[in-house]
């Protein structure tokens, strides 16, 4: 599945899981899971709520440096076992964000050896938006997510 990326407004990646597509697929739509790798180390996933389904919330809340971080937002699109879309444009039940930041993609495929092909794309509202996004350090960020994401699904021995 390809998408047509903006380069103005769009970041993404794609890299090589070695565990199967739908042990990747578990991982990001459980909430038991979530907290093992949706935020880099050594910061904090400290509660999630999944309800998977167009319109369905997927609330997470962070500990960044002592900080709480609050994070509303609903999946927009749901294929199983190949494309999450969600955004905290809005909050179930279809409110508007005041802020919103970005509609984040991932995308799962077949790999060799049993393996997944992972994309990550975060749509902006804005070149703004992105170029912030960007600078925080979206591909060190999204990049150690898969790597942690990786690793925990290894040791789920599945």
């Amino acid at each position: 599945m390809k998408l047509d990326l903006n380069p103005e407004t769009d970041l993404s990646f794609t890299r090589t899981l070695a565990v199967p597509r739908s042990l990747v697929w578990e991982c990001w739509t459980r909430p038991e899971h979530i907290p093992h790798f949706f935020v880099p180390a050594p910061h904090k996933v400290t509660s999630v709520e999944i309800d998977l389904r167009v319109g369905g919330r997927f609330n997470t809340t962070f500990d960044v440096e002592g900080n709480v971080m609050e994070n509303y937002g609903v999946y927009l699109e749901v294929v199983p076992d190949e494309k999450l879309v969600f955004t905290d444009s809005y909050s179930e039940g279809w409110k508007p964000a005041a802020e919103p930041f970005m509609t984040a993609i991932v995308l799962l495929a077949d790999a060799p050896d049993g393996g997944t092909s992972y994309t990550a794309i975060a749509r902006h509202r804005n070149p703004d938006a992105r170029k912030t996004h960007e600078d925080m350090g979206f591909a060190d960020g999204w990049g150690t997510v898969a790597t942690q994401l990786e690793a925990y699904a290894k040791g789920l021995g599945r």
